[in-house]
């Protein structure tokens, strides 16, 4: 029993250490909606401005706050040593901070027309899609069709396995980062496949977002992070 006390509070001041990295030694909240590098009308008739405006305004700020929210609440609950706390809000800190994560992503992912957006990738990141798909047709297929048969919500990722030096697609459910799949991956291009990203222009029609989502699509962004990943 006192080998399991010694433990808990071992555990217990690691993530006191760690929750006041976090949230300063105050606990004031740290994270924060980012803004968006085009206007919310900006990626139509591919995706349509009241979109883009309540995805952004309330679906990413409500992930930010509760995020937050969880945090602080984690720096208290370390502080009172309430370790049943503590794993309480593992669930809540996992879905809210990867709803922060992936959209952040998501944003930088899109590019109006005007500013390249679809415009097909270049350099060492559209030889390595031909490597590894044979063509962006390809990839395109493989991640339409993936991101549509994925039950429930989720996100469906090109992403770069930095340890075998290859590209990957993937899917993970809810708001699961990338990284939860395997911590050698890094997201190039994650697409959000819950309905709040397409209901109100595609309805109950995935595949037609899907379809036309790759129009908008920020492969100079995506190129970009590979580039500095492969390094």
């Amino acid at each position: 029993m006192a080998i399991r006390s010694v433990a808990s509070r071992k555990t217990l001041t690691g993530l006191k250490e760690t929750s006041s990295r976090l949230l300063g030694f105050r606990g004031i909240q740290t994270f924060t909606l980012p803004d968006l590098p085009y206007d919310y009308s900006a990626l139509e008739p591919a995706i349509s401005g009241e979109i883009m405006q309540i995805h952004h305004q309330k679906h990413h700020q409500t992930y930010v706050s509760n995020y937050n929210n969880a945090l602080e609440q984690l720096h208290q609950a370390v502080n009172k040593g309430d370790a049943s706390t503590v794993v309480k809000l593992h669930s809540a800190i996992k879905f809210n901070g990867g709803g922060h994560v992936n959209h952040s992503i998501f944003w930088k992912n899109l590019a109006p027309v005007n500013q390249g957006g679809g415009e097909p990738p270049k350099g060492s990141l559209g030889e390595a899609i031909d490597t590894h798909f044979g063509s962006l047709e390809g990839l395109v297929k493989k991640m339409s069709a993936e991101g549509a048969a994925l039950q429930g919500s989720g996100w469906v990722w090109l992403g770069l396995d930095k340890e075998l030096k290859k590209l990957v697609v993937d899917t993970t459910a809810n708001q699961d980062p990338l990284v939860t799949k395997g911590g050698s991956l890094v997201p190039l291009v994650g697409i959000d496949v819950w309905e709040h990203a397409y209901y109100l222009q595609y309805k109950n029609v995935r595949p037609d977002y899907l379809k036309n989502v790759w129009k908008v699509i920020n492969w100079k962004y995506a190129s970009e992070v590979y580039d500095k990943e492969c390094k």
